[in-house]
């Protein structure tokens, strides 16, 4: 049975902790105009019950270079192949398309050639092509993308300051022990943590508020985007002519229905993830949105089934 879209008051709080993933009920009542009491009680059914978590992460351009892999899969395979990839730890997203033939995959190689890409994915005889680009610049991630559900001021009154100073230094052995503590929770209190790292209160205190206010963490809300009643997931290979590529990958970036943007090499040189209530939507975002950002070629693959997605339980059909 399909679960029900939540209510207008709970978009607005998801959308409130996607500002701030350690946002205080207080500081969110404030804000939103809300009753605190009610805050603390929607707030607590949201994350108790699973419907919604907020994990850390490190910032999008950080670690390996990634490749945008597209595969296709003799029908009838696509299962044994996507357990497969889903099983390796350098591979943190995977989508199977709605028509049954590709799977869509981020890899995290370690250089250029990657033994998989080369060797192992085109010796294997259900895959029938292998198309792997590189991604030369990540405009937009799933941490940047907002609910559209806020005011411009709410948004600002919830979302931290901007770091003031550069690139964060490298993680020492605290910062490394609290990051692998956030992974799958980041709102645990500064207590808990100390409790399972074994450090001062006051110590990892100090340090994770160092680790958020520098961006060297970024906190990612994790929900299922039916639940929105966002009921369309889509991939888009775009065309754009150099001139005009970083233009139209910081308009997406920017758009509310877009949950990733990346420039590519190959002749697909920019590609975005969307989340839409139907099919129509989909139809106005190519036919309407696309078509004022100079893209000269549009190929749309449905997702039918997110198979693995930093953060996330996998999703049925």
């Amino acid at each position: 049975m399909a679960q029900q879209p939540l209510d207008q008051s709970d978009l607005r709080l998801i959308a409130a902790l996607q500002c701030d993933g350690r946002l205080t009920t207080e500081r969110a009542a404030r804000v939103l105009g809300l009753n605190a009491r009610v805050v603390h009680r929607r707030l607590a059914a949201l994350l108790g019950s699973g419907t919604v978590r907020v994990i850390a992460v490190p910032p999008h351009g950080s670690g390996s270079t990634a490749m945008l892999l597209r595969i296709r899969v003799l029908r009838g395979k696509l299962d044994t192949i996507t357990a497969a990839l889903a099983a390796r730890p350098d591979i943190p997203f995977i989508d199977m398309s709605a028509g049954g033939d590709e799977i869509t995959a981020v890899l995290l190689a370690d250089g250029p050639r990657s033994r998989l890409v080369f060797r192992q994915l085109p010796a294997t005889k259900a895959i029938t092509s292998v198309s792997a680009q590189t991604v030369l610049h990540v405009y937009a991630d799933a941490t940047d993308w907002r609910l559209d559900a806020l005011t411009e001021a709410e948004r600002t009154g919830l979302t931290p300051a901007p770091p003031t100073s550069g690139p964060p230094a490298e993680l020492g052995p605290l910062d490394r022990d609290l990051a692998d503590a956030l992974l799958d929770d980041a709102r645990v209190t500064a207590a808990a943590l100390a409790a399972r790292t074994g450090h001062p209160e006051s110590t990892v205190r100090r340090h994770l508020g160092s680790l958020l206010r520098d961006r060297a963490l970024v906190t990612q809300v994790i929900v299922d985007p039916r639940r929105l009643g966002l009921h369309v997931d889509a991939n888009l290979y775009l065309q754009v002519p150099p001139a005009h590529l970083d233009a139209a990958g910081r308009a997406l970036a920017a758009h509310p229905a877009v949950h990733g943007v990346l420039a590519l090499t190959g002749p697909a040189n920019l590609s975005a993830a969307v989340w839409l209530r139907d099919l129509e939507d989909l139809h106005s975002f190519i036919t309407r949105d696309l078509a004022s950002l100079s893209i000269t070629s549009v190929d749309t693959v449905l997702v039918g089934h997110a198979v693995k997605r930093p953060g996330r339980i996998p999703v049925g059909n």
